[in-house]
């Protein structure tokens, strides 16, 4: 075998060809094994006081919508903090085998009327020393602007990149049989186009549901 050969079996491409097989085999072995469902609360058991957060209004999802999601559990909450207004929407699902997953709110948020002005990945302060990592988006409908931050939710895992986030998923089915996982989003409006006095809003809001919401989705 000559050197072109060797330097073919060590290429980036053919490391990642064999890496495809070896998953494919293993997520093939995973399928013919019954899934883990993990047994997780109710969204609707998050405190209605958090920190110094308070529940102003339990958000209504509507049937259209639940229809287009098949999340299994979802919950949509508008908290208040100083007459500072913070929209947390979770979506959980026990189980992506049969073709349910999350959709990522960079597609929902044009139909719905709201365009991208800047986004960007950050790193916020779960509390109790967890850092997440999160996707930031500045969004404008008319002369309304907001600041949305969400990521993906797996086990103690928090992914901002849906294709991370897809690549861990199938690890976990690999490794527990597992396939669960929620998304997580928080919407807080902007004031003045004050962008740096919505996101310190934002983390604190994260900060003070975080935990809490770790111990209700599965772990």
């Amino acid at each position: 075998m000559n050197n072109s050969m060797f330097g073919f079996l060590r290429s980036s491409t053919m490391l990642a060809a064999t890496a495809l097989i070896v998953m494919q085999g293993g997520l093939l072995q995973s399928a013919m094994r019954p899934e883990v469902i993990p047994v997780g609360r109710a969204l609707s058991t998050l405190e209605n006081q958090l920190g110094s957060w308070k529940m102003f209004q339990e958000g209504v999802v509507d049937q259209e919508t639940r229809d287009i999601l098949k999340a299994d559990d979802l919950l949509s909450r508008l908290y208040v903090r100083d007459r500072v207004g913070a929209n947390l929407f979770v979506a959980a699902f026990r189980s992506q085998r049969n073709g349910k997953a999350p959709h990522s709110p960079k597609n929902c948020l044009p139909g719905s009327g709201w365009v991208p002005l800047n986004s960007g990945e950050i790193q916020v302060d779960g509390g109790q020393g967890t850092m997440l990592d999160v996707n930031r988006y500045v969004v404008s409908n008319g002369e309304s602007r907001s600041l949305v931050l969400y990521w993906y939710q797996s086990r103690d895992r928090a992914v901002a990149s849906e294709y991370r986030a897809k690549f861990w998923v199938m690890m976990d089915s690999m490794r527990l049989n597992r396939t669960d996982t929620a998304l997580v989003r928080v919407v807080v409006p902007i004031v003045d186009r004050d962008e740096d006095t919505a996101t310190k809003a934002a983390v604190d809001f994260i900060r003070s549901f975080y935990p809490n919401l770790r111990q209700i989705l599965p772990a």
